[in-house]
């Protein structure tokens, strides 16, 4: 009997693995025991003078928002309320999320902490701090 030589490919062994753990998963988790968890997404930049977050909160209410700063970070909190509707309707799909949710973005430099400014527009919000005196960029001429 004569044997050939079988090439390994390691990934498809990878890949044979992943749907493994996959099967595993789904086994042990139920689709319909899974949490989704809100989480807003964040865009953080800055320009000369001052730091800004945009937070896209879609469906969130202003008065259900809390922004504060503390320990150079900024904390978002707050609720996305579902919608109470007669449940007459046969629902086919549902992958909207609700709940509470918290952020806690770090502040990439020192930031006036009184200064600072959240406007609530259209599902953004927008919270805009000056930048601390020893924030600013100093240039080095090299010798």
């Amino acid at each position: 009997m004569r044997r050939g030589l079988m090439l390994w490919s390691p990934f498809a062994e990878i890949e044979r693995i992943r749907r493994e753990f996959d099967r595993l998963f789904e086994e042990l988790m139920p689709k319909e025991e899974i949490e989704r968890v809100f989480a807003p997404a964040v865009d953080v930049y800055e320009t000369d003078k001052e730091v800004v977050i945009k937070v896209e909160l879609p469906g969130v209410k202003k008065e259900n928002v809390e922004v504060s700063i503390r320990d150079n970070s900024l904390h978002i909190r707050g609720e996305k309320k579902e919608e109470k509707e007669e449940k007459t309707e046969t629902y086919h799909r549902v992958e909207r999320v609700y709940g509470k949710f918290e952020r806690v973005i770090p502040l990439p430099v020192d930031v006036k902490v009184e200064e600072a400014k959240a406007e609530f527009k259209d599902g953004i919000l927008e919270v805009r701090i000056p930048k601390a005196e020893g924030a600013k960029e100093k240039k080095i001429e090299i010798v």
